[in-house]
């Protein structure tokens, strides 16, 4: 008889994993607390933007015309219960107010509310992103409150999505991790992801500590490469190199590589700066704090990028930002996203505003929530509306919309012709082609 799977948290790794799991041939049942969220996804509608998600979940979602009927939503635990063979956690673990630690409290919600549901033979996996220790305690509860005893199962199965390549990195994952506690949970995880491993994803079975510490080695990892290239970037400024230079020859060496050598305004969203904050902080409780003290400096890295686009505007402006016209291009903390959660582009402007300039963002997909977080901004319809009358311009989101603006009929709409390149993906010589004062950060200047 085919699985029958659950999703519990609909948001964005949620909505994502269930629309997958329906397009990989199973009958998915997604649950969430928010009867507006259930509403919604009913509807065949995505609280976010995710290119390819929203028409994945019209494909599937029961009700809806020319739909497989595959995939449901429901408030219902108990419907949830009686339905999975498979039940998927996909919560969120944000960071502690006020600390660095991660907030368990949606698992640990999750997990209270599902277990006495469970019957019968399940298997409960992990997807959340949670401290190293979490999964073997999670493991415990289910035994102790589900009815099915230790017939229920505990997998850690970590998620890995790119937000903007959510819906690919879910059907087509470069690896799939799971930590098992049984064989069991191999041979059903196996058969979950049957078609991705067929297609050549490996499949990777690890204990549940390993498994749950992928996704924070692999963040870190990535904060570190990123944080890197952006203090090679302070360190060319200060000698007058040229950081994309430099990316360029040390990128050839096969062992470094040339992705995520950018240098820029650094990391933002709502994975890479709590969860390196969160290991930090579980390291500690360990005993192994001296092991990761060199991501504190990581992240030192990344906030001051930001300090630094301030002030390389005010400098650009003549020193104060009183009476200037500040135009940036970008709010989502990156491109192919609406997310604005710890923008550097949002925290950067916001920033200026507050030290007195005339901001005036834009955005192509994250408009809405930046409004919701800086709603004292003023915002534009379009790209050169933002750069009318601007005094400097600030690229501060690397959209592909930005890099096909014509530099020469956006210098007519500026008060100045000055542009400020926080993420080094413009076209330096067509710009000072145009007339336009280019400056970028960690570039010689011309």
């Amino acid at each position: 008889m085919a699985l029958k799977i659950t999703v519990i948290g609909t948001g964005y790794l949620g909505a994502t994993h269930a629309a997958a799991m329906a397009e990989l041939g199973f009958e998915v049942l997604g649950l969430d607390v928010v009867p507006e969220k259930i509403e919604m996804l009913s509807r065949g509608k995505v609280p976010m933007y995710e290119p390819g998600l929203e028409e994945l979940l019209r494909k599937h979602v029961a009700g809806i015309e020319g739909s497989t009927g595959r995939l449901r939503f429901t408030t219902s635990w108990e419907e949830v219960g009686e339905f999975g063979d498979v039940h998927f956690v996909c919560v969120n673990t944000p960071q502690k107010h006020g600390e660095y630690a991660c907030d368990m409290s949606f698992v640990e919600s999750a997990f209270a509310a599902l277990a006495p549901q469970l019957r019968r033979p399940a298997l409960v996996v992990g997807k959340s992103t949670v401290p190293v220790g979490s999964a073997a305690r999670l493991a415990e509860l289910l035994a102790d409150l589900a009815p099915a005893g230790r017939d229920v199962e505990l997998a850690w199965n970590p998620e890995f999505l790119r937000e903007g390549f959510a819906v690919q990195d879910t059907l087509q994952p470069d690896r799939i991790v799971v930590g098992i506690g049984g064989e069991r949970g191999e041979k059903l995880l196996r058969e979950v992801y049957a078609i991705p491993i067929a297609e050549g994803s490996p499949f990777v079975v690890a204990d549940y500590p390993t498994a749950e510490l992928v996704k924070t080695a692999a963040n870190s990892f990535l904060a570190t490469k990123i944080s890197f290239i952006n203090a090679m970037a302070e360190v060319c400024e200060a000698a007058d190199g040229d950081v994309a230079k430099l990316a360029e020859a040390i990128g050839h060496d096969e062992r470094i590589g040339k992705k995520f050598l950018r240098a820029g305004i650094g990391f933002g969203g709502g994975c890479l700066p709590k969860d390196i904050r969160a290991f930090m902080a579980r390291a500690g409780e360990l005993g192994a704090d001296q092991a990761l003290t060199f991501l504190r400096e990581v992240d030192s890295i990344n906030m001051r990028r930001r300090a630094h686009m301030v002030e390389l505007a005010r400098e650009t402006v003549g020193g104060s930002f009183l009476g200037q016209r500040v135009a940036v291009l970008g709010a989502s903390f990156k491109p192919d996203s609406d997310d604005v959660r710890d923008s550097p582009a949002l925290n950067v402007a916001g920033q200026i505003h507050l030290q007195g300039g005339q901001v005036t963002v834009y955005d192509p997909k994250g408009m809405e929530n930046a409004r919701r977080v800086f709603p004292t901004l003023t915002y534009a319809p379009s790209a050169p509306e933002a750069c009318r009358g601007a005094h400097v311009v600030l690229h501060l989101t690397e959209w592909g919309e930005f890099r096909e603006l014509d530099p020469a009929a956006l210098a007519e709409v500026v008060a100045e012709p000055r542009i400020l390149d926080g993420r080094n993906a413009l076209d330096a010589a067509v710009w000072r082609a145009a007339g336009w004062t280019y400056r970028a950060m960690g570039r010689p200047r011309v």
